[in-house]
């Protein structure tokens, strides 16, 4: 079955850090890019982070740089999206995509709630 699961998300104090897991399987994961987005209440959905397939090379929303660090295990098949110093707004539901070559494939997210 071709599917992403997202998974590590919970309720986590104000400076505080997690870590999200996003597991693929049913296609070869190393060579497609993945990326991790966010959906916060009443608000449209965001790309956070992006790592390619090929370099690993990385990308970051403006809002997260320095905070956030995205990686992937290709023996694993897994992305993770390693949050530190989290602040209120980071709250949403993360949702973790896969780029692959016809269309994208999404999970179906992850609550990050940041609240003291």
């Amino acid at each position: 079955q071709v599917q992403v699961v997202e998974s590590g998300g919970g309720l986590v104090q104000p400076g505080g850090s997690l870590t999200l897991s996003c597991a693929a399987s049913g296609f070869t994961f190393s060579s497609y890019g993945m990326s991790w987005y966010r959906q916060a209440p009443g608000k449209e959905r965001e790309l956070v982070a992006t790592i390619t397939s090929s370099d690993g090379s990385t990308n970051y929303a403006d809002s997260v740089k320095g905070r956030f660090t995205i990686s992937r295990d290709n023996a694993k098949n897994t992305v993770y999206l390693q949050m530190s110093s989290l602040k209120p707004e980071d709250t949403a539901v993360y949702y973790c995509k896969a780029h692959l070559r016809y269309y994208s494939l999404w999970g179906q997210g992850t609550q990050v709630t940041v609240s003291s």
